[in-house]
């Protein structure tokens, strides 16, 4: 089921499994909806139940895995409304990090966001998705630490840990791939500019447009399911 690279060395802390679980979830190798199977999970990352069930927890805890009766646990799978209600806040959220970011940014800051621009740049000139998604989430991260409101990052990691895997996947489409990148460009400028009207701008129309994007590949996966459903539906009557 899964490929998950390398077993984790023991001694196993469930804070290093919860992140590999997070990695297989926002790059789809569990994908919405899927369950995680601690047998398979267990063996392919050499580990014993014990720190696998403690990630879950942890993984449920952050809205990312529900927690079933009788049933296990399976990767949350949000509908058309939670992604617009929670991106509608991650947009908010998003755009304060950068108008504070921009009043507050140190020297050394600005250029660790730089560099990491710059290695983004790299991982998109490969098109290595993995690469980009992990760079691009260090650098919202790091605006947001930037900000320097531990309230504010507390409320962003946790609406942003439900978004991960749709903000991975709003990325496969070539062209919408490239406005991203320009996005990312005119955040950069903006931050060197201290300016903080034009981040938050340019952040909250960045999280808008991921919001268009992640509704729209739902609805289109949405109708590519139905036929198959509807063939379904007529096997079992005949």
């Amino acid at each position: 089921m899964v490929s998950a690279g390398s077993s984790i060395s023991r001694p196993v802390l469930h804070e290093q499994v919860a992140q590999r679980l997070r990695q297989m979830l926002v790059e789809g190798v569990i994908p919405p909806g899927g369950k995680l199977n601690e047998r398979t999970l267990c063996e392919e990352l050499s580990i014993s139940r014990t720190p696998l069930r403690e990630a879950i927890k942890m993984l449920a805890a952050e809205g990312l895995v529900e927690l079933l009766p009788n049933r296990g646990s399976v990767a949350v799978q949000l509908s058309e409304a939670d992604v617009h209600h929670t991106f509608e806040v991650m947009a908010g959220l998003e755009g304060l990090s950068g108008e504070l970011a921009a009043e507050r940014v140190t020297d050394a800051e600005l250029s660790e966001i730089q560099a990491l621009h710059y290695d983004m740049m790299a991982a998109y000139t490969r098109r290595d998705l993995s690469a980009y998604y992990q760079i691009n989430a260090a650098i919202h991260r790091s605006l947001n630490a930037a900000a320097k409101n531990p309230v504010l990052t507390a409320t962003y990691n946790q609406v942003n840990a439900r978004l991960q895997a749709l903000r991975f996947r709003s990325n496969q489409d070539g062209d919408k791939w490239q406005r991203a990148v320009d996005e990312h460009m005119a955040m950069v400028q903006a931050l060197q500019a201290r300016d903080g009207t034009r981040l938050r701008q340019v952040l909250m129309q960045h999280l808008d447009n991921k919001r268009h994007i992640v509704i729209d590949q739902m609805r289109s996966a949405a109708q590519a399911a139905q036929p198959e459903r509807k063939d379904q539906e007529q096997g079992h009557a005949q």
